[in-house]
């Protein structure tokens, strides 16, 4: 640690720090409130999310390391934590509803997700081996609480005790890859650990570290084969959380590998590059294929997430700007398509009780038309139909394989994605074609605004993607 601790050492770390402070801040005015009603703690949480989000930019993104080089604010961090407040203020933002049922009724569930949210903010950020340890587990343990939340309820409590077992075999198996790393390289900084690998990708050890440092890492963006709590995770916990799980966690995950991909082993690329191209295959795969059997809306969610994970490696295994590009464009167009899918998902409720089966949408073209269109250009983008923004998304991540002649790659990806088609255009099919069920109850006003902003930023991306794709350029240059 640096002998002189100065305004200016703090400054890159200032939403970090926001996001931490106001958590306390709100968990006591909930705590001495004694409130029954989340939502003066929903809002000064969403609040303070925003606010990370826009200190993110008021920073300059100078990129130097500091804190002993363990932590790093640059334009690729910049980036990623702008996505990652998006996610986290728009999971808020969509369990207002869910709260004014009841059936979310703590206080502490927005506080959470401040909590992981500044964990996520500091997994994008990680420069060393321990402050990404540091960041994952801050996410992870407000990530276990919240799956469980509902205490009475055997679904949510089983999915939570489910994400916790898994989740800390996860992080054994990274903890153990760090040390082997440490052990060979002789230091935890991404820095001094490239210095250290050879060209030839280092010792038969050091890649033994690489693959458990991979595959905690791939745990947490539910990539084969350490996908198996997303399925009942997502089923289990609270729609709301689910929502959040398959959004802001997802960026900063994917976030996190790629850092530690690029800048920690670049002299390994060759040896990670085939981790990262079965972790893809694979996901691609059993997502494209188990999806198609399921009945339940918020299941067939977690193997879209699982497949779409799969999409943005194809971009990483590239090991190239361009891929790293690719990514970024991707999981920002993800978190869109995912935001918008759960913002309906979250409406689908008849009287006191929710419905999850996608049988319970058919007819909806009749009953709620706009809520249908929307629906429909959620699942043709999350199916890659042009000009959608997800045809986008998979375009840049499959280019960037093609250009690193990684063609067989490019070639499964395809395939994966007309498979998966199926059972996005089943959904449509049910929803514009099938006898009407009985209507949803009327839709949250939360609800309304998170679907149609999703919703037109999808249908309108092709107009105008310059923004997007010149910004995830300069993320990804950063990093090179």
């Amino acid at each position: 640690m640096q002998a002189n601790m100065t305004f200016a050492t703090f400054l890159p770390a200032a939403p970090e720090i926001l996001l931490a402070v106001g958590a306390m801040v709100a968990l006591m005015i909930g705590a001495f409130r004694n409130e029954k009603s989340p939502s003066i703690s929903a809002g000064l949480s969403m609040a303070l999310v925003i606010a990370a989000g826009v200190l993110v930019w008021l920073i300059p993104a100078e990129g130097t390391p500091v804190f002993s080089d363990g932590f790093v604010l640059d334009p690729f961090a910049r980036f990623m934590k702008t996505l990652i407040a998006i996610g986290s203020a728009a999971a808020i933002l969509l369990s207002v509803d869910y709260m004014r049922f009841g059936r979310l009724n703590r206080f502490e569930y927005p506080v959470l997700i401040v909590l992981a949210t500044t964990g996520m903010f500091v997994m994008v950020s990680a420069n060393d081996l321990i402050t990404l340890y540091l960041g994952l587990e801050l996410q992870s343990l407000a990530a276990y609480v919240v799956a469980s939340i509902q205490r009475d309820s055997a679904r949510s409590t089983e999915a939570g005790l489910k994400y916790f077992v898994l989740g800390a075999l996860a992080s054994g198996m990274l903890l153990y890859g760090a040390s082997l790393v440490y052990g060979f390289c002789g230091s935890v900084t991404y820095a001094g650990i490239a210095d250290s690998v050879t060209t030839g990708g280092g010792s038969i050890g050091l890649i033994f570290g690489l693959v458990f440092l991979f595959a905690g890492i791939a745990f947490k963006i539910s990539a084969v084969p350490f996908h198996m709590w997303t399925p009942d995770v997502y089923e289990g916990a609270p729609t709301p959380v689910t929502a959040f799980f398959a959004s802001a966690p997802k960026v900063a995950a994917m976030g996190m590998l790629i850092r530690v991909a690029v800048e920690a082993f670049p002299a390994a690329t060759a040896q990670w590059q085939q981790i990262i191209a079965f972790l893809a295959i694979a996901s691609m795969a059993l997502g494209a294929f188990a999806a198609i059997g399921q009945r339940n809306i918020k299941r067939l969610m977690a193997y879209s997430s699982i497949a779409n994970m799969g999409y943005a490696l194809v971009g990483l295994a590239a090991g190239s700007e361009a891929g790293v590009q690719g990514i970024v464009i991707y999981m920002a167009i993800y978190l869109a398509m995912t935001l918008g899918t759960f913002a309906f998902i979250l409406s689908m409720r008849r009287g006191d009780t929710m419905v999850e089966n996608i049988d319970d949408l058919a007819g909806l073209s009749r009953t709620n038309g706009t809520a249908a269109f929307f629906l429909a250009v959620m699942f043709f983008s999350l199916a890659g139909v042009p000009p959608l923004a997800g045809f986008f998304a998979k375009f840049y991540v499959f280019l960037a394989a093609i250009e690193a002649e990684l063609y067989p790659l490019a070639v499964i990806g395809v395939l994966a994605s007309v498979v998966g088609a199926f059972y996005y255009l089943r959904i449509v099919k049910i929803m514009y074609f099938d006898e009407p069920a009985a209507p949803f109850e009327r839709m949250g006003g939360e609800l309304k605004a998170v679907l149609g902003v999703a919703g037109l930023i999808v249908l309108l991306f092709f107009v105008y993607p310059a923004p997007l794709v010149e910004a995830a350029g300069a993320a990804a240059k950063s990093l090179f």
